[in-house]
């Protein structure tokens, strides 16, 4: 992949990783697209270039901002492995898969830290086991946000060890933007559009019962596609502004042979 060509925002990464295996480590795809997609000025306007050549790192940068090593994460979970909910997939097995496919589509797709610091979970491994985010993308958003705002949240003691990573982004509307995750937020970028009511962290994030799914799936896949449509949009500007700059050099390189 390079800039001329698109993004499919309907490719399902599951689709070129071995049988079994895990897109976020092994799909080449989704790594050319992480690539790609956040190699880019930050919102300070200073370059943050993505590699995929170091070693053991999916995706590695360093610089004068310092050094970072990032990992692929499918943010938004389908609870398909929650035992409580096993009666509600035996009634809609297919609108499961349907959510499994989108949800491996792009617009699911994060990365986040990927090392362990001082040998404690990293952001992904901590929103995956804490009881009250269970992988959900709205409430690890809700907790990046008030990571912004010095509030505590269940994931406050992870998101400080990674202060240094998030302070890239200048504060929480430049890290949504960066991200292109303007769908799950607020207009003034105060508030986050949760995919299910939400009580402060009290109550558990797993839906209960057919209802609740189904609504949680509805908004879940309501913001992917919406941010795939945003990806769509973005990489299309960087390509027309690519092939204008491309035109330019041509017609100045022309100019100077003459």
């Amino acid at each position: 992949m390079d800039i001329s060509a698109e993004i499919d925002i309907a490719f399902d990464f599951r689709s070129d990783t071995p049988p079994g295996k895990d897109p976020d480590a092994l799909s080449p795809t989704l790594r050319r697209c992480h690539k790609f997609l956040w190699s880019k000025p930050l919102p300070s306007g200073v370059p943050f270039t993505l590699v995929e050549t170091t070693p053991n790192v999916y995706l590695h940068h360093r610089s004068q901002l310092g050094e970072f090593w990032l990992a692929s994460d499918a943010v938004v979970p389908s609870f398909r492995k929650e035992a409580r909910l096993a009666h509600v997939f035996d009634q809609i097995s297919e609108e499961l898969n349907t959510f499994s496919a989108i949800g491996y589509t792009i617009g699911g797709m994060m990365i986040f830290p990927g090392n362990r610091i001082e040998g404690k979970m990293t952001i992904n491994g901590a929103r995956g086991f804490h009881p009250r985010i269970k992988d959900r993308f709205d409430l690890t958003m809700e907790c990046i946000r008030r990571h912004y705002r010095n509030e505590d949240s269940p994931l406050a003691p992870t998101l400080a060890r990674y202060a240094d990573y998030f302070r890239l982004f200048g504060d929480f509307k430049g890290y949504t933007q960066f991200f292109l995750l303007r769908d799950l937020v607020t207009e003034d970028y105060s508030a986050i559009r949760f995919f299910a009511p939400f009580d402060d962290f009290r109550s558990s994030p797993v839906p209960d019962g057919l209802t609740a799914y189904l609504s949680y799936r509805a908004h879940a896949i309501r913001f992917i596609k919406s941010r795939n449509k945003r990806i769509q949009t973005w990489w299309a500007g960087q390509r027309l502004a690519n092939t204008s700059m491309q035109r330019t050099a041509l017609r100045a390189a022309a100019d100077t042979e003459r």
